[in-house]
C-alpha cells in the first residue's frame, strides 16, 4: 500500500469529543452540524437572509409528501445552481446501467471470479469502475448494479453526483476519503459507505492503490431491516452509524462537475469549489459503518436459521418480504448447533446472490473463493457447499466452534442479475467453477434406519 498525504483544504465543524471526532452517531437521525458559530438558522429553514450571506437550499430523498420525508437543508456558499453549466455527454466505458442484457452473454448458471487485478493505468473513482452485472431497470428506478473498483488516483478538483441510485461502498484494499457536500468521511476496509443519491462529492486516495466492491441502488435506499422476533438488540445498531460533521471549501479554481443521470454521463466546467455548504441540518446524509460493529444472531440449539438472518441493510421493493436489494454479512461467529449441518445448505431462490470475499475463507467454499473474489449465482440455480465442505461439515466433531478470520458479504436481489461483457470476457472469471460440485458422491442407502 502506498501511503499519500493530502492536505485538508476543507474547513470543518468543531470536533465531536470522544473516539468518533468528525462523526455525528445514528442512522435516519435529523442531525445538524455548523462549521461556522451561528450558521445554522434556528427555528425555521428559510430565514430572510442567512448569516454569512450563505443560501439555504433543500436537498430532498424522497418526494415532497412520501410517509417518511428525507431531505436536508443545506446553508452554502453558492447555491447549486451555480455549480453547473452546459453539459456535455461524456463516455465512461466501464461503468454500465441496466437494462444491460447481451442476448450472446450467457447470465444463466453458476460464475465465480478471482480479484480484478490492479493496473498501471491512471484510474480514478469515476474511470476505476467495472460493472459486473445488472439488474431492473435504471429509467424506472428498481433494481442494481454491482462493481468493482479499482482507483490509484485522487480526484483533484473533479467532482461527481448520480441522480440515478444511492452507492453503497465496500473497500476491500487501500483507504479512501470522500470529500462531500455535508462532509468528509475516510473509508477503509471493514467499513462500509452509503453515498445518497444526488449528493456531490470528490474521492480521494489516502492509502492505494484500492479495491472494493459497490452496490448501486436504483430503488428505494437502503434502511435497517426489521428485527421481528430479534427485538430490539443486534444486528446492526443505529447507534454505530457515523454521519459527517459540516465542512466546506471556499475556493476560486477551474473545476469539474460529472453526473451520472439515467445510466448516461454528462460534464460540465465551473470556476470554482462545489463542496460549500457551510451547515446543514436533516436526515438525508452520508453515513459510514464499521462492520466489525455488526452482531451476528443464529441458532442456539439445532438447525440453521436462514441467510436473512445475517442482513445488515435492506432496500425495500413495495413487496413486503421481498427486498429490491439486501446487503448481507458473513463475519466471525460461535456455530455451536447440535445434530445440525452448519455451513450454508443446498438451496435454489428466488433471490440473485452476488458475493464478494473482503478477507479470510468462507466456510461453504474453503477453495477457491479468496479475497477480492466475487461469485454470482441467479435466481433459481441451484448452489451450496462443495464437496469438500459437505464431507468436513458432515463428519465433524459438533462441539462449539469459531468461525475465525472471515467476512465475506451478499449483494441479493429479487431480480435476475446479467452479467456485463467485463465480466464475461475481462473479469477473471473462473471456467471451472462449475466443476466444484462434479465430485459429489451418490450416498443413498434404502437400508431402513441407515444413516
Amino acid at each position: 500500500m502506498t501511503k499519500h498525504t493530502l492536505p485538508t483544504r476543507m474547513q470543518m465543524a468543531p470536533s465531536i469529543p470522544g473516539p468518533h471526532e468528525g462523526y455525528m452517531p445514528g442512522f435516519g437521525n435529523d442531525y445538524e452540524t455548523e462549521a461556522l458559530p451561528g450558521a445554522l438558522p434556528q427555528g425555521m429553514n428559510s430565514p430572510q437572509k442567512c448569516n454569512y450571506g450563505l443560501y439555504g437550499e433543500q436537498l430532498s430523498g424522497t418526494a415532497f409528501t412520501a410517509e417518511s420525508v428525507e431531505r436536508t437543508w443545506c446553508y452554502r456558499i453558492r447555491p447549486s445552481v451555480k455549480h453547473n453549466g452546459r453539459y456535455e455527454k461524456i463516455d465512461v466505458p466501464h461503468w454500465k446501467s441496466a437494462p444491460n442484457v447481451d442476448p450472446d452473454l450467457g447470465s444463466l448458471g453458476q460464475y465465480r471470479w478471482d480479484p480484478v487485478s490492479h493496473t498501471e493505468q491512471t484510474l480514478t473513482w469515476i474511470t476505476g469502475m467495472r460493472t459486473m452485472t445488472t439488474a431492473g431497470d435504471v429509467n424506472t428506478q428498481v433494481g442494481m448494479a454491482s462493481h468493482i473498483y479499482l482507483v490509484n488516483t485522487s480526484m483533484e478538483d473533479d467532482y461527481f453526483f448520480s441522480a440515478d441510485s444511492e452507492l453503497l461502498v465496500v473497500p476491500q484494499e487501500g483507504v479512501l476519503r470522500f470529500s462531500t457536500e455535508l462532509g468528509i468521511i475516510d473509508l477503509e476496509p471493514k467499513e462500509i459507505a452509503i453515498i445518497p443519491r444526488g449528493l456531490l462529492y470528490r474521492v480521494e486516495v489516502l492509502e492505494g492503490p484500492a479495491r472494493g466492491f459497490v452496490c448501486e441502488n436504483y430503488g428505494q435506499k437502503f434502511e435497517l431491516p426489521g428485527r421481528g422476533p430479534i427485538g430490539a438488540n443486534c444486528m446492526a445498531n443505529p447507534r454505530d452509524f457515523k454521519a459527517p460533521v459540516a465542512a466546506f471549501e471556499d475556493r476560486e479554481v477551474p473545476s469539474t462537475v460529472t453526473v451520472k443521470w439515467c445510466g448516461q454521463f454528462h460534464r460540465t466546467n465551473i470556476d470554482q469549489s462545489p463542496l460549500d455548504v457551510v451547515a446543514w441540518h436533516g436526515n438525508y446524509a452520508p453515513v459510514k459503518y464499521d462492520l466489525r460493529t455488526y452482531c451476528p444472531v443464529g441458532a442456539i440449539l439445532f438447525d440453521h436459521p436462514d441467510p436473512s438472518i445475517f442482513t445488515v441493510l435492506t432496500a425495500p421493493s413495495g413487496q413486503p418480504g421481498t427486498a429490491n436489494i439486501d446487503f448481507v454479512l458473513f463475519r466471525e461467529r460461535w456455530m455451536v448447533a447440535e445434530d445440525t449441518f452448519r455451513p450454508p445448505w443446498y438451496h435454489k431462490n428466488i433471490m440473485s446472490e452476488l458475493m464478494g470475499n473482503i478477507y479470510g475463507q468462507y466456510d461453504a467454499k474453503p477453495e477457491g473463493f479468496i479475497p477480492g473474489g466475487m461469485s454470482l449465482h441467479n435466481m433459481m440455480m441451484p448452489h451450496g457447499p462443495d464437496k469438500n465442505a459437505f464431507e468436513g461439515a458432515s463428519n465433524a466433531n459438533l462441539g462449539p466452534d469459531k468461525l475465525d478470520n472471515t467476512m465475506s458479504f451478499m449483494f441479493e436481489t429479487r431480480f435476475p442479475q446479467h452479467i456485463t461483457a467485463f465480466a464475461a470476457n475481462e473479469a477473471p472469471v473462473q471456467d471451472d467453477y462449475i466443476d466444484c460440485w462434479t465430485d459429489i458422491e451418490k450416498k443413498f442407502d434404502g437400508t431402513p434406519g441407515k444413516k
